[in-house]
This record gives structure tokens, sequence and C-alpha cells, in this order.
């Protein structure tokens, strides 16, 4: 398939799971790809596999998202997709809660996503086409123990989401939301780890407790949640636009 053809993808968390996973599918599909993340040692082997252009980027700093979308549009042109995917997972009851760690939270997970949004929709209006695709999580849907700073940054994102739906809705840009449960990605080895840090449980005992609440008893491929994304950024998927897709094996 091709018929992505010349569009600029910006995807932030592209060097590893559902950002790397995404990037390929994009790539496959005829798009230039900018990945973007803090962490520049593991975008560069990323973007070498996939011919992209890495950029270290602070979503959660104003300056830095400017500076990596002006690099961007030099080596690709104008953005026409951008998928925000950045993110950070800590948990704690919430009378543990840092407000250092709340704040870190919100910043990079709500934050973050709005600032890369509103570094993208210039040119999105201006082709009058683009699309926006923020990776939430079933955690913006619903509630769930110890991730009381999480579901408010997800659950914001989706907010977020829905509301400039409607401003981009006759601008030829749709905004919408995957809401995945848990993935298997680094992050959820080292919940795992984390939880068996600290209970009884071994490591495979731990991985079994975070998918518990799947209808499906397993957790969801980092494949799988690109490829809903990857149809997102399709003209099939034009009429598609403030959804937030549950991606949880029937967990609602």
């Amino acid at each position: 398939m091709s018929d992505l053809n010349g569009k600029h993808a910006f995807i932030t968390g592209g060097g590893t799971g559902i950002g790397l996973a995404t990037a390929r599918l994009l790539a496959a599909r005829g798009a230039k790809l900018t990945l973007a993340a803090r962490n520049f040692a593991r975008l560069e082997a990323a973007a070498a596999e996939l011919g992209a252009f890495p950029v270290s980027v602070d979503v959660a700093n104003e300056s830095s998202v400017a500076a990596a979308f002006e690099a961007a549009r030099a080596h690709h042109g104008p953005v026409g997709i951008l998928v925000n995917n950045a993110g950070v997972t800590p948990s704690a009851p919430l009378h543990n809660t840092e407000l250092s760690m709340w704040n870190e939270v919100l910043a990079i997970n709500l934050t973050g996503a709005f600032l890369c949004a509103r570094a993208a929709l210039a040119d999105m209006y201006a082709a009058k086409w683009g699309r926006i695709v923020n990776v939430a999580s079933i955690a913006g849907l619903k509630g769930g123990m110890y991730i009381s700073a999480y579901c408010a940054s997800k659950h914001g994102m989706v907010g977020m989401t829905r509301a400039l739906a409607y401003e981009t809705a006759k601008r030829g840009v749709t905004v919408n939301a995957i809401c995945p449960g848990y993935v298997e990605t680094d992050i959820v080895t080292r919940a795992a780890e984390n939880i068996a840090s600290k209970t009884k449980l071994n490591e495979d005992e731990a991985r079994a407790m975070l998918y518990a609440g799947n209808p499906q008893g397993r957790l969801i491929t980092a494949e799988e949640v690109a490829s809903a994304i990857s149809w997102l950024c399709s003209e099939g998927a034009a009429a598609t636009n403030g959804a937030a897709i549950p991606m949880s094996g029937g967990e609602v």
C-alpha cells in the first residue's frame, strides 16, 4: 500500500513499543517519518531501520517541542499525521503520590499531547488534511487502583480529543484516541517487576494480575494498537472523528 505516500508522520515515543510498531506500518504505506523521544540513542536505531528522521524532544517543554517540529519540517516538510504516543506510567496510592510525580505525569501525558497537537495544526489546516491520533488508555475511560495521576492524564487526553475534534471537523482534520488495556511493552515488564518486588508474587503472576480485567485474558500487542492507529490515518477513516476506541478485549 502507498496511500500515505508523501505524508509526513510525526510520532512521539517513536523508538519502541507502540510508537515503533506504528512507524513500521506507516512507513510501509509510504509515509515519511519523524520519530521523536527523549532517548535519542534508541531513536537512532529505530530511524536507521526505517529511514526515518530522529529528533530528541521533551514533550512537556514548549521550546523543545517547537524546536523538534521545526527540525522535522526542515527535513520532511509540513506535518500531516501526528501520533501522540509519549507517556509515563508511575503508580502509587493517592495518599503516597508526591506532587512532583503528579505534575510530571500530567506534563508528559497530557500537556505533551497538547503542545504537539498545537504545533502540528497549522500545517494540517494549511493542507486541509490531517490526522491526529492520541494514544490514551482504557484508564482514560475507567478508574483503577494506584494510578490516579495516570487516570487523570488519560481522561484529560480523551476530553481534549473530543473537544479538538469539534474544532477541526470542517477543516479536513480528524482527531481520535486509542484506549488500549495493558500492552506487551517494556512498560508492562517494568510494572510486573515493580509489583513482584513489593509483593509475594513472581513476575508471571504479576503480569497476570495486570491483565486480569481483560475478558480475553491476555495482554494487547503493540502491533494490534498500531493497526488501529494506521487505520485512523487512512482516508477510509475520514468520518471517524472524536472517537475514543477501547482496545482491551472487552474491558470497558
